[in-house]
């Protein structure tokens, strides 16, 4: 494992360009943020950068740059485009009722990512699907303890208790993010934290810093219990299926065991976050539940600009990352560097 942070990755326009020119030492901090579109590829990259200075920062940047209050105002620009454009794309309309119990029904045509990868996803689409996602799943958890300073009572102990599961319940061969990285080796994947920044592309950036943007504000604190919420709450009928995918495919038993973990796992969970933390967060906080709502919306959005590109690249036979992967020889063997796409 990297301790000192991973490389920081190429630029995918100006603004991300000025700023990693700025974190090696080499240029002047970016101006505003600007116009264009707020989620994509250039300012989605620019803002995970901010972010990850929160986590564990880039080889060769200081520590003492994730309180750069310059960086901090840029930052907070790119958060307002950002967060005003979900805004405007979840509806306002939805209670906490409505949103919570839409979750809680599978959708009757299966047309979702794990829906196809479960139905005829071959192994290269089920291997770009965890690069994708180890954005995420190597920090499992982190961007969601954010919130627990922030609560108090029944949710907080409940919160802390999903928590303490995700965390390995003080075991660390059993911390999600180190079942993740196991999962990743046994498709031939590098597992090495931040390794596939590069490849993916503005939705999967998108969906990550949702993340940390409700987890770093005390503000959005009730936007942040919808959006674990919908997590759990989707995890294990998806995961489900992504077990089964796995299985078909052949990967290893490590790929298998992760999503296996998380079926019985998140359905525990489930109960816990819907009745323990959104419940008692509601008895303490009621003026919050639209915000929980909100949470719930904007991950949903989110979650489906990813769904649309990934489908509609593996349908059309090509990869959905921007860096395609190299093919492994066999699920947990050495691999060999032979590229899936010509």
């Amino acid at each position: 494992m990297n301790a000192r942070g991973p490389e920081l990755p190429p630029a995918r326009g100006p603004l991300s360009a000025a700023l990693i020119g700025y974190l090696r030492g080499t240029g002047p901090l970016p101006g505003p943020a600007g116009s264009g579109d707020p989620c994509g590829d250039d300012p989605q990259l620019t803002l995970y950068l901010c972010y990850e200075l929160h986590y564990r920062g880039f080889a060769g940047v200081p520590a003492e740059a994730e309180w750069d209050p310059d960086l901090l105002r840029l930052r907070a620009a790119l958060e307002h485009r950002f967060l005003a454009a979900l805004r405007a794309s979840v509806p306002g309309h939805e209670s906490l009722d409505e949103a919570l119990g839409a979750l809680l029904v599978e959708p009757a045509e299966g047309t979702g990512v794990t829906h196809f990868l479960c139905a005829e996803g071959e192994l290269w689409q089920l291997r770009e699907y965890a690069a994708q996602r180890s954005l995420y799943h190597l920090k499992e958890a982190d961007p969601h303890a954010w919130v627990l300073p922030r609560l108090w009572g029944r949710a907080k102990a409940a919160m802390a208790a999903v928590e303490y599961d995700e965390f390995g319940g003080g075991r660390a061969e059993r911390v999600h993010a180190r079942l993740f990285a196991d999962l990743m080796r046994d498709l031939g994947l590098d597992a090495e934290y931040g390794r596939y920044l590069d490849a993916a592309p503005a939705e999967m950036l998108a969906v990550v810093n949702l993340m940390s943007l409700l987890g770093l504000h005390r503000a959005l604190r009730g936007a942040l219990v919808g959006h674990f919420a919908d997590v759990e709450i989707t995890s294990s009928p998806g995961s489900r299926r992504l077990a089964e995918a796995l299985r078909r495919t052949g990967a290893g038993a490590a790929a298998q065991f992760f999503y296996d973990e998380h079926v019985e796992a998140d359905a525990v969970h489930e109960q816990v976050v819907r009745h323990e933390v959104i419940g008692g967060l509601l008895a303490q906080e009621p003026e919050l539940a639209a915000d929980m709502a909100f949470g719930i919306g904007a991950t949903e959005y989110l979650e489906d600009r990813l769904a649309r590109r990934l489908l509609a690249d593996w349908r059309a036979g090509r990869s959905s990352l921007r860096v395609p992967l190299t093919r492994p020889d066999a699920p947990g063997q050495p691999r060999t560097a032979r590229p899936i796409f010509p």
